[in-house]
């Protein structure tokens, strides 16, 4: 799908409350944590528990769920390879907005491309953290709590990232987490020193 702006006579506006002044407020500084891997590697739980800490730390945060988006603003998309590039590409805009607004965006989507990943990395610029949540297929397709991997290995999923369409390992991800022998709590943990090391949250 095309990129290109196509409406005319449109202007970017600014806004009257800068990032900084946002930043200042929250009492951290914004981020897009953009976390990929398999279905059923964890993505979403290790994102919904950062989410918690964070929240009780006090901090703007928000998790961007692949199935919510699917349910809503991409309920237009299937899962071709153009389609999985217009969802990732839609998220990555909506994500941007959200730490555009001084938060810290959390996606969980197996964005299983690496050029589109890194499409959103452009989109988010430096505030973009790639969380690589890795697990075996072996392991993912055991745990199965959707009972997608079953549906897969029958041939009533076409297109299922691991089985029959392919899963691009991240190459340099700020962050990789292994949910086959790490904890929750641990993956947790990680992810959060993460932020404080990029200056994203105080070490307090």
């Amino acid at each position: 799908m095309a990129n290109e702006i196509k409406a005319t006579n449109i202007t970017w506006h600014d806004h009257a409350v800068t990032l900084d002044e946002r930043e200042a407020r929250n009492g951290h500084k914004s981020a897009v944590l953009w976390f990929t891997g398999l279905s059923a590697s964890g993505k979403s739980t290790i994102a919904q528990n950062v989410q918690s800490e964070l929240f009780d730390r006090g901090c703007q945060a928000f998790v961007l769920d692949g199935d919510n988006i699917r349910h809503g603003l991409n309920k237009d998309l299937g899962f071709s390879p153009e389609d999985r590039e217009e969802n990732i590409r839609r998220i990555g805009e909506v994500a941007k907005l959200f730490a555009d607004a001084g938060m810290i965006a959390m996606t969980a989507f197996i964005s299983p491309y690496r050029a589109d990943r890194d499409k959103a990395r452009a989109i988010a610029g430096d505030r973009f953290i790639e969380v690589y949540v890795k697990a075996d297929v072996a392991v993912c397709e055991d745990r199965d709590p959707k009972g997608l991997y079953k549906k897969a290995r029958a041939g009533a999923i076409p297109e299922f990232t691991g089985i029959s369409a392919p899963y691009e390992e991240p190459l340099n991800a700020e962050l990789v987490v292994d949910t086959g022998v790490e904890s929750l709590e641990e993956c947790t943990a990680r992810v959060l020193n993460c932020l404080v090391e990029r200056g994203i949250l105080r070490a307090d």
